[in-house]
């Protein structure tokens, strides 16, 4: 089963040899590489660009543990690069390699690439990136899939594709199960396993509980106003927990940079500004949010 992913694929197609690198962004598992290296690699083989001249390197593979080295990295594409033709460069989670906006600025000095990457953190977006780039990194933001695009790729008619999209969301491997228990299994462990483990390592963190109970805080309210002062108080009376506003503030950051969660600012209309200290956060996918709360509070309007 191929799911289309037709809007992004245009996004890349429209951007193709534009001088600019293109950062497709977004969540883990939400389906960045398969449009990387099957969708768009297709559409290069069909626009007559040899399969040598396609250079596809994922980071977050322990055979290219060694090219998380930049220098190696930059040295390997390099000696991939064998004539003066074009050469398509297809980089998956970037973000595995330290120093990784030297590389892709040294890239952009080399006229005969053209360069895709994927990320599965917002840090890397950061002003310090955009400055090194100077104007030259092209985003792509990937989200799960659309109801359209589920229901497309669903084997069933459209209220059954509803249900299932409501419960289970639209991460790509769950269309892969049949059986709803193993749906539920696998977005369990990979929010613990994969989300949860990406932010306690790439922000260091040491209490892993903290963060684990303000996820399920912020799951168990979805869609309702609050703060990090109120979500404190709710540590310090139900959990008899001490969690510094600040403390609760940086985690929510980082839960927002590795994509799990957005904000959503208060907008005055007549003033025409953000109001306010309370904001709504949302989950990225619905069927995670389930996840983390063992299915058993679902909102039909999230």
């Amino acid at each position: 089963m191929e799911i289309k992913r037709d809007a992004y694929l245009e996004q890349l197609k429209i951007r193709k040899d534009n001088g600019m690198i293109k950062i497709i962004t977004g969540i883990r598992r939400c389906g960045k590489s398969f449009l990387l290296f099957v969708l768009f690699k297709k559409y290069l083989l069909e626009s007559g660009v040899d399969n040598d001249h396609i250079i596809e390197i994922a980071l977050d593979g322990i055979e290219n543990e060694e090219l998380r080295d930049p220098k190696k990295c930059y040295q390997h594409i390099k000696d991939a690069m064998k004539d003066d033709q074009k050469y398509y460069l297809l980089l998956d989670e970037v973000q595995f390699m330290s120093r990784f906006e030297e590389v892709l600025n040294s890239l952009l000095r080399i006229s005969n690439i053209d360069v895709y990457v994927t990320g599965s953190n917002s840090k890397f977006l950061s002003s310090d990136i955009v400055t090194e780039f100077r104007g030259r990194g092209d985003e792509i933001r990937i989200y799960p899939l659309s109801f359209a695009e589920f229901y497309a790729a669903f084997d069933g008619d459209y209220d059954d594709a509803w249900e299932e999209y409501m419960i289970y969301g639209g991460l790509p491997q769950v269309l892969q199960f049949s059986v709803e228990r193993q749906k539920a299994e696998y977005l369990k462990n990979i929010f613990t396993n994969v989300y949860i483990k990406d932010v306690v390592e790439r922000n260091k963190l040491r209490n892993v509980d903290e963060i684990d109970t303000l996820v399920d805080i912020l799951a168990s309210a979805i869609g309702a106003p609050t703060n990090p002062t109120k979500i404190s108080n709710t540590f310090k009376s139900e959990r008899g927990i001490n969690y510094s506003n600040k403390t609760i503030s940086n985690h929510i950051d980082y839960l927002v940079e590795a994509f799990l969660i957005s904000k959503a600012d208060r907008y005055d209309i007549k003033g025409r500004k953000y109001v306010g200290a309370n904001l709504k956060y949302y989950f990225t996918d619905v069927g995670l949010r389930n996840a983390r709360l063992n299915f058993r509070q679902q909102e039909p309007t999230h």
